[in-house]
């Protein structure tokens, strides 16, 4: 595949009015949607408990956005930073709670306001996986980010031995577009594989 240097690889500019309304719509958002109704925005407070989660490196390893060395100051200083991505309108954090008011996943959303594309990242704890529990909760978060956002592109990304996160975006009718090198927190790089989906094919998908 074509080596590309920065997603998203698509981009279309947009009428300025358009790229207000999504930072608008960014700026208010509170909660996203999942399977049992419980997701809230990242506070700062969170800190600990989100440390505990991203523990597993089950669940950090894969994921090249996290803070490096992860402990619980840099994870407070994580989520700070996405507090104030949310007032500039280019990015959001939200934790998602499972029955027993334990953090069960998070979703980590990064905007691009002047090409109203967006990526969905994030991950979920390993004991909710399968069942088709993630195919479900991706089309849910897709369908808001195009519908609630207003994007017109989502770009995803996924590390070139991540078979399940490939298995997902092609089951979905992602777009493989090509590679891109990767840059984590603390400077290390890694390959990635890109998909990229437009508003009208999500549409068509679903309808």
């Amino acid at each position: 595949m074509t080596a590309i240097k920065s997603i998203p690889i698509t981009r279309n500019a947009i009428p300025d009015h358009k790229a207000t309304a999504i930072k608008t719509a960014v700026a208010n958002a509170a909660s996203i949607p999942t399977e049992n109704a419980t997701s809230r925005l990242a506070n700062v407070e969170d800190a600990a408990i989100f440390h505990e989660f991203l523990s597993d490196p089950q669940i950090h390893a894969p994921i090249y956005t996290l803070p490096r060395p992860l402990t619980v100051e840099t994870v407070r200083a994580f989520i700070a930073d996405h507090q104030r991505q949310r007032e500039q309108g280019t990015g959001l954090l939200f934790f998602n709670f499972d029955e027993q008011g334990q953090i069960g996943g998070y979703s980590d959303i990064c905007i691009w306001p002047h090409w109203a594309a967006g990526e969905l990242g994030g991950a979920v704890h390993p004991d909710r996986q399968g069942k088709g529990r993630g195919i479900e909760g991706a089309r849910q978060n897709f369908g808001w980010m195009f519908g609630v956002l207003g994007l017109e592109l989502i770009c995803e990304t996924a590390s070139l031995e991540n078979h399940r996160t490939a298995h997902l975006l092609d089951g979905l009718g992602f777009r493989r577009k090509g590679e891109i090198i990767s840059k984590r927190a603390d400077g290390t790089t890694r390959p990635s594989l890109v998909w990229e989906m437009t508003r009208d094919e999500w549409l068509a998908t679903t309808a």
